[in-house]
């Protein structure tokens, strides 16, 4: 098929390889900060040829036809800019361009061909029109990503894509300038994504995609990735606090210390954030929710081809919580809505550096690479089942650990001509290791006696990886991308629990094939379809062992795979019109998920999701916009009766959407919803995890050096369930007395009531 193939190729590109062409090349700059601009998109009608300037805003246009050519230069926060250039046979002819800052525009999002499917426009426009004030509403940006928070506000958000309850990241890759934020073998959940370290306001964008298709995201990719990036800079040193109902405050501040621009030849830039969140929330048993963060980054451009960053994070926080409640406890009146059976809580921390390394290598070729350091220890008391296995002192639970994370990512990526055809290779190698010390599950009293000791070990992961990517141009609009990645571990752990400290160890790889094409319709509409191979690791512990702690039964060596397929197409039938939408279909050869509460993998066998992913951006008028996203998914059990096949908490519909308006070059306001339908909470449906709709508004002004804010949250003050999940309990009643015999039901924690939040920002 490879021999047919290139064959292809190389008749196709038998007129090109003959004909006369030339180049443009150029550099973009912020007209009123005089930066270079990086993403500005570059399109030629002429021919449909494309590029995307890089960190030095630059960009490059070979094989061009000779004579005159029309440049439109587009960029999200910025007029559109015409430039009309005469391009020579055998000539690369440079020009510069200053981009002048304007309201965000419909017009300004194009469909590039030289983009990748990350959706890039989409994730840029709704980062610039929706208000983000904490890592939830970070992940609300993802189109179909629900979150649910169901601990006191410390514990990584329970995640919800494409089908998948991905618990609290399991089937979500989450990254942070290339650094990782889900945690394997994690005390309390597999790929574990505590992301409350990324200050809101520190956010350039962020790049996502849906289904295991992005070649350089590996272990946690099955569902998507998420992949944030920080500013290397801030336009303004700045100062903001925040009020809200229920004891809430939060208050942030980022200091400029250097700035660079073309005229003032300053090749460094610099700047350090800080950030305090408190709050006492709207449960009877006071969550007192305090969360620290402080960030710096430096970036030194050296010469005209290189870039070193350096980031520096560290996070503290520590919560109570009230818990979930059994439906039936409030049904009995044993507690109220906002009550609490057993109160929990937790303190975490997590310390980073981030080195970044980019060069140019020429007009074709870049390196680039990143070495990240991760200090990182978690603490979590819980009680899910209250009386269940200890009728006189209760079943509350510890899990705690500390770990290092070091890792390594590399990748070089160059644009070349084979026979006529241009091509871009990428490829990729790179290292993780997690050294993790005192992974402990115990049965506790009062989170100060331990009664009984579950699970005790320290864990060493090791993930090597490499990757080989090719995307082929064989027209200047069809695109055509071939590549695999390999992935090995090596996973020990060691049993403390045991007299003798035991080792137990596993290796093992994984191929992981993906494929692809495009073809782009000038510069409106794109057509697409992928196919890709992901996975997520089984938590060490268990697959070390090679059975579930504590008892005989077998869990298989393996890494089982996931296999997707997606048909879609992206369109702007008009200029301020952008639609999406895409058909998809993914397997998975094992369901594999670590419950951390009793140490044992969940071995849900083969499973079968399909569904359909919809997404429109509307500017209606001016002052107007209006954005909507609706997903559907079916997902069931293969090979289980039917009936009795279900995935507990796999969301069917979801919709987010909202109207934004443009009131003046001042202010603002806007109107959200956000919907998830009922779901099964068990395999054969017999419970049901309600959906709910809550709409959310928000008013903002803003000036030169101020800007205030309002925001209402669930507008129509609904009572609707946050997080839910069937699970078997046993209760006192309001006389104290034990239940007879332990009961199945939901267990929920219910969100947040009418909030009211005001801001207020000092710029200087």
């Amino acid at each position: 098929m490879y021999k047919y193939l290139l064959t292809f190729l190389l008749v196709m590109a038998s007129r090109l390889v003959a004909a006369h062409h030339g180049s443009i090349g150029g550099v973009v700059y912020d007209g009123n900060s005089h930066k270079p601009m990086e993403g500005v998109s570059v399109y030629a009608r002429a021919g449909n040829h494309s590029a995307v300037t890089d960190a030095f805003g630059k960009f490059l246009l070979k094989d061009m036809e000779p004579g005159k050519c029309g440049l439109l230069l587009t960029h999200l926060g910025f007029e559109n800019l015409a430039e009309d250039v005469t391009v020579e046979d055998g000539v690369t002819t440079n020009i510069t361009s200053n981009m002048q800052r304007a309201a965000v525009q419909m017009s300004s999002v194009a469909i590039n061909a030289r983009r990748s499917l990350n959706f890039t426009s989409l994730s840029g426009l709704d980062l610039k029109q929706r208000p983000v004030n904490s890592s939830q509403d970070l992940l609300r940006l993802v189109p179909g990503l629900f979150i649910a928070q169901h601990q006191g506000g410390g514990k990584a958000e329970q995640i919800f894509l494409r089908g998948f309850d991905c618990d609290h990241g399991t089937d979500v890759n989450i990254s942070v300038d290339n650094m990782p934020v889900n945690m394997v073998s994690h005390a309390h959940g597999q790929g574990f994504a505590d992301a409350h370290f990324i200050i809101p306001e520190s956010v350039q964008g962020f790049e996502f995609g849906k289904g295991p298709y992005q070649i350089d995201k590996g272990n946690m990719n099955t569902a998507g990735y998420v992949a944030f990036n920080i500013k290397n800079d801030i336009e303004n040193s700045f100062v903001k606090a925040d009020g809200g109902s229920f004891g809430y405050a939060r208050t942030v501040a980022g200091l400029q210390l250097m700035s660079r621009n073309s005229d003032s030849n300053a090749h460094q830039e610099a700047y350090v954030m800080g950030e305090y969140g408190y709050n006492r929330s709207y449960f009877s048993q006071p969550q007192n929710f305090n969360k620290f963060n402080l960030m710096g980054k430096y970036t030194n451009y050296i010469g005209s081809n290189k870039i070193l960053t350096l980031t520096l994070s560290g996070f503290h926080s520590y919560w109570d919580a009230s818990g979930q409640i059994p439906t039936r406890a409030i049904d009995e009146n044993i507690v109220g809505e906002y009550g609490s059976l057993s109160p929990e809580g937790g303190v975490t921390s997590r310390y980073n550096l981030n080195l970044q390394y980019f060069q140019g290598i020429n007009s074709n070729s870049y390196f680039k690479s990143n070495f990240y350091l991760t200090a990182y220890s978690f603490k979590l008391f819980s009680d899910f089942t209250y009386f269940l296995e200890d009728s006189v002192d209760g079943d509350q639970i510890k899990q705690a650990e500390n770990r290092v994370v070091a890792g390594y990512n590399s990748s070089y990526t160059t644009q070349h001509t084979f026979g006529g055809l241009k091509m871009k290779t990428q490829l990729g190698l790179g290292i993780r290791y997690d050294d993790i010390q005192g992974d402990e599950l115990s049965h506790t009293l009062n989170r100060a006696i331990v009664l009984k000791p579950i699970e005790l070990g320290d864990v060493h992961e090791t993930n090597l990886y490499c990757y080989v990517g090719q995307s082929v141009y064989i027209l200047p609009q069809l695109v055509i991308n071939l590549g695999a990645r390999y992935d090995y571990f090596i996973q020990q752990y060691d049993d403390k629990l045991l007299a003798d400290r035991q080792r137990y160890a596993f290796n093992t790889g994984k191929i992981s094939p993906k494929a692809g094409l495009y073809y782009n319709f000038s510069d409106n509409a794109r057509v697409y379809y992928s196919y890709g191979t992901g996975f997520h690791t089984n938590d060490a512990r268990t697959l070390a062992l090679g059975r579930q702690l504590g008892s005989s039964i077998n869990v298989k060596h393996t890494v089982p795979g996931a296999f997707g397929h997606d048909l879609g197409v992206v369109i702007k039938p008009t200029p301020s019109l952008l639609l999406s939408g895409a058909l998809w279909l993914l397997n998975m050869q094992e369901e594999y998920s670590y419950v951390g509460d009793v140490a044992v993998i969940d071995t849900g066998g083969k499973t079968r999701r399909y569904g359909a992913d919809f997404s429109a951006r509307y500017q209606v008028l001016k002052w107007l916009y209006a954005d909507f996203d609706i997903n559907y998914s079916h997902g069931r059990s293969v090979g289980q009766p039917e009936g009795a096949n279900y995935i507990p908490l796999a969301p069917s519909i979801t919709s987010i959407g909202g109207l934004t308006f443009k009131v003046n070059k001042n202010a603002s306001a806007s109107l959200r919803y956000r919907h998830i339908g009922d779901r099964p909470a068990n395999k054969d449906n017999s419970l049901t995890a309600l959906g709910y709709t809550v709409c959310d508004a928000v008013f903002s002004y803003t000036r030169q050096h101020y800007e205030l804010g309002a925001q209402v949250q669930n507008l129509f003050n609904v009572q609707w369930r946050e997080a839910q999940f069937d699970t078997e309990t046993r209760l006192r009643n309001r006389n104290g007395l034990l239940e007879g015999s332990p009961a199945s039901d939901v267990c929920y924690t219910p969100g947040t009531p009418f909030f009211l939040k005001l801001s207020a920002t000092y710029k200087f």
